[in-house]
């Protein structure tokens, strides 16, 4: 079933409008501003740092050996995962700052990686935060081939394997995006109309796609090798593997366990594309928060452990998650609504594997 086609419940709406009411007294009593501060301004530096500072040893031949250069992928590969999770997160979502310009910049922070902003924001923004867990829609969850993500999924013997196969999986993650999906998805997206509802062209995108794109390659793989002859034609390659696989494994162990995890629902639509719930209610159905208490596991992860903070007001920048939490929590429970959270990360870990391995089971009537 196409997205379009889907409806939220136009009822329930009082437990919304509640909670928006609360958070927003929440930021005139403090007299603060829902974007980013000094902290993330902070974190934004500290983050780019992390991917340029190594990078930036290798041009200048200060780092030169084996030993050297692996750790410059390791650190690398963690900058890339910091910045996705920190940086071009919110900016993309338009919560680092009220002025548009300063969003489109850092989410630009994608390209820079090797990702794409627009399809990023199409994938997340549009799709993924409306129709959260939705089979089929939320591209998430969608069919996978060797990875089963949804009770309704078509099921294959080499699924009851996937609970031990999908973590080396998850570092193919960004990998994927970067050669295949970015190129894949620009021209679905093109053909299902979402180009032209993001008010621009197919031209434009492409053209920002292929120029970032070249201009990845060149500083990632040409520039070292004018600058650096000492340094091996192979070794930017295995760089760039390893700096991927551990950005890729780090941004999937933080997202997966939010919505494919013991206890999350998979709601579907009637045969008319009605959901049971409006958006919001939908939202605490499908999401779910871990490990809100580690404050530092917390600001590497850009708060994406307060999941359902975020689904709920994804225009708030993340710093400002851990304190409306309890707002959010108990107004959801004075209306009788789940808040789904896993006191650790680890419990998360382990209710995700928990998922993988019972959607991995064959079904009584296969799909």
């Amino acid at each position: 079933m196409k997205y379009s086609s889907l409806q939220f419940a136009k009822s329930q709406n009082e437990f919304f409008v509640t909670l928006t009411k609360r958070v927003n007294e929440y930021f005139k009593a403090n007299k603060i501003e829902r974007t980013a501060n000094g902290h993330m301004v902070f974190k934004t530096i500290f983050m780019l740092t992390m991917y340029f500072a190594p990078y930036a040893l290798v041009l200048t031949q200060t780092v030169t050996t084996s030993i050297g250069l692996l750790l410059v992928a390791i650190t690398m590969g963690i900058g890339v995962s910091g910045i996705g999770l920190c940086i071009m997160h919110d900016a993309n979502h338009g919560s680092y700052s009220k002025k548009v310009w300063v969003n489109n910049l850092l989410g630009f922070s994608l390209n820079l990686i090797g990702g794409n902003a627009f399809n990023w924001k199409v994938q997340h923004n549009v799709i993924h935060h409306t129709y959260t867990n939705v089979h089929e829609v939320d591209e998430d969850i969608s069919p996978r081939g060797v990875l089963r993500l949804a009770p309704t999924e078509n099921w294959k013997p080499i699924h009851q394997f996937q609970h031990l196969y999908a973590w080396f999986l998850y570092g193919l993650l960004t990998i994927v995006w970067l050669l295949f999906k970015d190129f894949s998805r620009l021209n679905r997206y093109s053909r299902e109309g979402l180009v032209t509802k993001q008010k621009t062209t197919i031209g434009v995108e492409w053209a920002i796609l292929l120029v970032s794109k070249a201009f990845y390659v060149f500083y990632l793989f040409v520039l070292p090798a004018i600058l650096v002859p000492a340094i091996a034609w192979w070794m930017p390659i295995v760089g760039f593997l390893i700096m991927h696989f551990i950005a890729g494994f780090v941004l999937s162990i933080i997202f997966q366990p939010a919505h494919v995890i013991d206890g999350t629902e998979y709601p579907l639509p009637d045969s008319d594309g009605n959901l049971e719930n409006n958006w919001a209610i939908h939202q605490l159905h499908t999401t779910t928060n871990f490990g809100r208490k580690h404050r530092m596991f917390s600001w590497f992860v850009g708060g994406l452990n307060y999941q359902v903070e975020h689904h709920l007001f994804p225009n708030i920048c993340h710093v400002h998650y851990r304190a409306i939490a309890p707002i959010v929590e108990k107004t959801a429970k004075e209306f009788g609504l789940p808040y789904k959270s896993k006191e650790t990360f680890l419990d998360a870990l382990v209710a995700h594997t928990v998922i993988m391995r019972e959607l991995g089971k064959k079904p009584a009537m296969a799909f």
